[in-house]
């Protein structure tokens, strides 16, 4: 064909591919040979800019490279992206193209449209030996891409260890951030690389951190990444540290703390770790522990309680005239009781401003349970206490609740919408009953004592030096006596 039509040799596909190229990129040797000896103009790139020198590099061939260098390649050709066959030669670790590509005049700084330089791509790849090549050959290497990431940060979120390791014997620096404020310790918490973490944190920069907004802690506790947020907590990183307000904004209950990531996630050992290094359980917009009684989580309100969350805080967007956790999940019996053994005040329930006057209506929107936060919204209504009871669907509940809200207030009054309720039911009378006045004796000393105590002293009950009868008795155990 060559012989008979002798243009051929150039001819250009529909995708302006040549003969050479698509012979390079087959890796055929023989044909590239060939069409190089006939004429082939190698430096005709397709579409995408792409040479058949580039694609030596993409689909490496030493031999095919060689041949291309021998014959004048203009080898500093980039692709539509910027790309050269230095960046591909990187890219695959091809160590003795790369020495035959720097030594035809390769450009060592060269970069993509993205600022990536051929000594970035081997980072980005965890190219050890093309890197040491690349240091001796003088490449920067702290150069950033236009994101702001360097060779650092890429070898640290692609886990690349022994590189990372190699650059930071070589001195490069663990405190230049994505233009996101992310460090490259930031990026190796992400992505689960512990080993990585171990070598970052002494050469990270506390300040840096502090200023970038976000806390590796409150990435740790994010991802559920429990073993880097040992090791971080271990390492002294502060465990109350808050997001900056514009990364707090991204998440519609605008959370601050690593502590608020873990309960959301229901992660109790994470939780637990971070509460016994010292987390406040109540820095956040809503309380923690408003999660865990929203979502029935039991054992995780219990160790929130534990360690001093505010059991009587209220949800800012969704006020109520009784404590927030209540009206959460007021359902759930188990939950209702843990919360007023820890101080829930039940007092508010009773304390209705329409007393024994008629009610308004209930109004139809209700509380849907999803905490969003918006600063900009006008203030709502609050919530009467007993509005919620009134709820149809708590009927088969309003007995054994409103009893178990009689065992923590002393003398009250119900209003005529919970009168109406308990009276609905005819099995409800004995309710009644238990609140008409006088209250026991023995029962108005156990709400005084309790008082006494207070919310914090409550929560440390088992702990006190009292006898086992009496902390059985203020705890509620209905079983217990005091003879």
């Amino acid at each position: 064909m060559i012989e008979a039509y002798p243009d051929l040799v150039n001819k250009c596909s529909l995708t302006n591919q040549t003969a050479l190229l698509l012979a390079a990129k087959q890796e055929d040797l023989p044909c590239v040979e060939f069409l190089l000896e006939h004429g082939a103009d190698a430096d005709i790139s397709n579409k995408d800019g792409e040479t058949p020198l580039f694609v030596a590099c993409e689909n490496p061939n030493r031999d095919i490279v060689y041949l291309l260098l021998r014959h004048g390649v203009q080898v500093n050709r980039c692709s539509t992206q910027g790309v050269s066959a230095l960046h591909e030669a990187c890219r695959h670790g091809q160590l003795e193209i790369c020495k035959m590509l720097l030594d035809a005049g390769a450009h060592l700084e060269a970069k993509n449209i993205y600022g990536i330089t051929p000594f970035f791509t081997a980072a980005q790849h965890g190219q050890v030996d093309v890197l040491q090549h690349l240091v001796k050959r003088g490449a920067d290497i702290n150069k950033q891409a236009l994101d702001g990431a360097s060779p650092l940060f890429e070898a640290c979120k692609n886990g690349h260890a022994p590189a990372v390791e190699m650059l930071l014997a070589w001195k490069a620096t663990a405190n230049r951030s994505l233009t996101s404020g992310l460090l490259p310790l930031h990026m190796a918490v992400q992505n689960d690389h512990i080993e990585i973490v171990k070598m970052l944190i002494p050469v990270t920069n506390r300040l840096r951190i502090q200023n970038c907004g976000i806390s590796p802690l409150h990435i740790a506790a994010d991802k559920d990444r429990d073993d880097i947020m040992e090791l971080l907590i271990q390492s002294g990183f502060d465990v109350n540290a808050i997001l900056s307000e514009g990364q707090s904004k991204i998440y519609e209950d605008q959370r601050t703390t690593a502590l608020y990531f873990s309960v959301f996630n229901g992660n109790l050992e994470a939780t637990e770790m971070l509460l016994e290094a010292g987390a406040n359980p109540s820095l956040d917009v809503f309380n923690p522990l408003l999660i865990a009684v929203r979502l029935g989580w039991i054992e995780m309100a219990s160790l929130l309680l534990k360690y001093g969350a505010d059991v009587n805080a209220q949800i800012s967007t969704q006020p109520s005239t009784f404590p927030s956790a209540i009206y959460l999940n007021i359902e759930s019996l188990p939950m209702l009781k843990l919360l007023l053994d820890y101080g829930c005040d039940a007092w508010p329930c009773f304390d209705c401003q329409y007393g024994q006057n008629p009610h308004p209506a209930v109004p139809s929107r209700r509380f849907t349970g999803v905490m969003r936060c918006n600063r900009d919204s006008p203030p709502m209504r609050l919530i009467q206490f007993c509005e919620v009871f009134s709820n149809p669907g708590l009927c088969r509940l309003h007995g054994p609740i409103m009893s178990l809200l009689l065992d923590y207030v002393g003398h009250v009054k119900f209003c005529s919408r919970l009168l109406e309720v308990l009276e609905a039911c005819s099995k409800w009378a004995e309710i009644k009953l238990k609140a008409a006045p006088p209250r026991p004796l023995m029962h108005l000393c156990r709400l005084r004592i309790r008082h006494q105590l207070g919310v914090q002293r409550l929560q440390m009950l088992h702990t006190l030096p009292l006898p086992v009868q009496l902390v059985r008795f203020l705890c509620h155990d209905i079983t217990c006596s005091l003879i």
